[in-house]
């Protein structure tokens, strides 16, 4: 892995990550988050295959390192009503076209931090999706104990939305997560009273979905023992199996 040279500046550019990046970005990724990515999000993202990415490399350094990866940042379009900010989230319904940019990973070896490089690549992203006429916000995820890159997006104007309980599973311990924000393109969160009713509306209605269907899976659980009970003449005993909630890991930035 490139190192900067001691007595120059580097010379940093960037450019779309390519299938040559793919090697070393599975390392970088490896080095840096504290969860395992599948191949297939790597092929993914070197062949832009539902992924944009930018990748920063050192042009400073020897002709065989000068193309190499020292940092990059990956994302994909979502379409806001299918995402899950859809409910914090100002925008017309009625017009199915309407994207967001959710960012997956971040990151930057730790030999090259505190360049500016995350921040670069972060305005790449915030350009890119201000280019896309559909496009109302960029967002991702940091887990709770990042703190350097929950200052890095607070700095970058990101607006910290949500906390997420038990959001990340590493290592079998659940971690919270903060939502973070950026609007583009006239996006906006809703201000007047009647949309902050309607998300609260939206908000208890998807709670109450999500209890009724917990309710439900019970008493066909309830049903279904005591139909056996009475067919064989004899008592069973209930037993309530917890569910081990995991949430996908769908991203940990590392500045």
């Amino acid at each position: 892995m490139v190192k900067p040279k001691s007595l120059h500046r580097p010379t940093i550019c960037y450019r779309p990550i390519r299938p040559s990046d793919l090697q070393i970005l599975e390392q970088i990724h490896s080095d840096l988050f504290p969860i395992r990515y599948e191949t297939e999000f790597f092929e993914n993202v070197v062949n832009g295959r539902d992924i944009v990415s930018w990748a920063a490399v050192d042009r400073s350094q020897p002709n065989d390192q000068n193309d190499e990866l020292i940092g990059f940042i990956t994302a994909k379009i979502v379409l806001a009503k299918e995402s899950e900010i859809g409910d914090i989230l100002s925008y017309d319904p009625l017009k199915s076209d309407q994207t967001l940019v959710y960012i997956l990973t971040l990151g930057v070896v730790e030999t090259y931090r505190n360049l500016g490089i995350a921040s670069s690549l972060i305005r790449e992203v915030i350009k890119y999706s201000s280019s896309i006429q559909t496009c109302r916000a960029v967002y991702l995820h940091v887990i709770s104990y990042n703190n350097p890159a929950i200052h890095l997006y607070k700095k970058m104007s990101f607006k910290s939305v949500r906390r997420l309980q038990g959001f990340y599973l590493i290592n079998g311990q659940h971690y919270d997560s903060y939502l973070f924000v950026y609007y583009v393109n006239g996006g906006r969160s809703p201000c007047s009273p009647l949309e902050l009713l309607t998300v609260m509306v939206s908000y208890m209605r998807n709670g109450l979905k999500s209890m009724s269907a917990r309710l439900w899976r019970n008493e066909g659980k309830k049903f279904s023992k005591w139909s056996k009970c009475k067919e064989t003449h004899c008592l069973i005993s209930k037993t309530q199996s917890r569910r081990n909630l995991t949430a996908e890991c769908t991203g940990c930035e590392c500045v």
